[in-house]
């Protein structure tokens, strides 16, 4: 049976001759008032609330397990209904994380069932990857974590499990369905939503060309292929000169300031020689730099780099004017990498 928030509102087949008024009534059920049953629809004919339950899923997915507290950064594992995992987090007060602004809440959400990309420190692709999210499981995972978090959601980052681009069509639908106002939609504007990729070139200049000012955040991890192959498997099919070429066109196009995320890992990419390097590329892609110390996987070798370190490497962007910011509170004693709290359920 399919879940309608796969569909567009627009698009929804509520059956025959059913009018305008009557879309709106289930879209303001979805959208503003999150209800998880068709039966709680209380304004429509009971006819045509079976007519619905008959045609039609309503919730892809459901809380599984929480990690996290009201007050600190939550992590939430979602048993989607065909029997597959996935996460999100929602971090509060992010200030300037992604957006132009400080935000109360971002939510990062995930587009795929596992990974297919391989990136060397990523426990989201140890299991491997499954299969794409469609856009009702993409956008249920933001109206599930408002209506438990009892909070709006106002900044979006596609940077949980999964490599969005590689899921681009379903991606592309989820957006239009989230950036669409109420009662059609989430009502997050564009501005306010980010996907990260870890180096697509192809799709991130079909980003490019769409109409909506979505932001981009590069999973760069390497500033050269000699350090970044070792870790990003996609970096030996579109190396960085492919890579920051199509980020180039992407800034001319949407003439918004990017961001590099940079895991930090020790011995790894977390030299000096590297954050010199890195500092060019932020310039020529008018880019600010995300710093992320790297969160221990269990069954991976990578090391978190010491406090020094960090702020060695963080010290040489700051002194070449590079906007940067360093990601250490957020989520650490939560499992809060990629695919950690999954890997968990499945290994029993």
């Amino acid at each position: 049976m399919p879940y309608l928030l796969d569909q567009l509102p627009a698009d929804w087949n509520l059956g025959e001759n059913v009018p305008n008024y009557r879309m709106e009534q289930v879209a303001t059920w979805i959208f503003e008032r999150r209800v998880t049953t068709f039966d709680e629809m209380t304004n429509l004919p009971a006819a045509m609330r079976a007519q619905l339950a008959e045609r039609y899923e309503l919730l892809p997915l459901k809380l599984a397990k929480q990690q996290g507290s009201d007050d600190t950064t939550r992590k939430f594992l979602w048993q989607l209904n065909k029997g597959d995992f996935v996460e999100s987090v929602l971090i509060p007060a992010s200030p300037d994380l992604f957006g132009e602004r400080a935000d109360r809440f971002t939510l990062c959400i995930s587009t795929q069932v596992g990974c297919a990309y391989g990136c060397k420190f990523c426990a989201s692709g140890i299991a491997g990857w499954k299969r794409n999210l469609t856009p009702g499981e993409i956008v249920a995972q933001i109206i599930e974590a408002e209506r438990i978090a009892k909070n709006r959601v106002n900044n979006l980052v596609f940077m949980g499990m999964g490599e969005p681009l590689a899921n681009y069509d379903n991606l592309i639908t989820a957006i239009e369905i989230i950036n669409a106002q109420s009662p059609w939609g989430v009502g997050i504007g564009a501005r306010h939503i980010t996907i990260s990729t870890s180096g697509l070139v192809p799709q991130i200049r079909q980003l490019a060309d769409e109409p909506r000012q979505i932001r981009l955040a590069l999973s760069l991890h390497g500033a050269t292929d000699e350090v970044r192959s070792q870790i990003m498997p996609v970096n030996k099919k579109y190396p960085l000169a492919e890579l920051l070429d199509a980020c180039a066109y992407y800034q001319d196009k949407k003439r918004k300031m990017m961001t590099l995320e940079y895991i930090l890992i020790e011995g790894i990419n977390d030299d000096l020689t590297q954050a010199e390097i890195l500092v060019k590329h932020a310039r020529r892609l008018h880019a600010k730099v995300n710093l992320i110390p790297y969160n221990k996987v269990d069954g991976l070798p990578w090391v978190r780099p010491s406090d020094s370190v960090i702020d060695a490497f963080a010290a040489v962007l700051e002194n070449a004017d590079i906007p940067v910011t360093v990601r250490r509170e957020k989520g650490h004693d939560i499992d809060a990498a990629c695919g950690q709290l999954r890997l968990k359920e499945l290994q029993g």
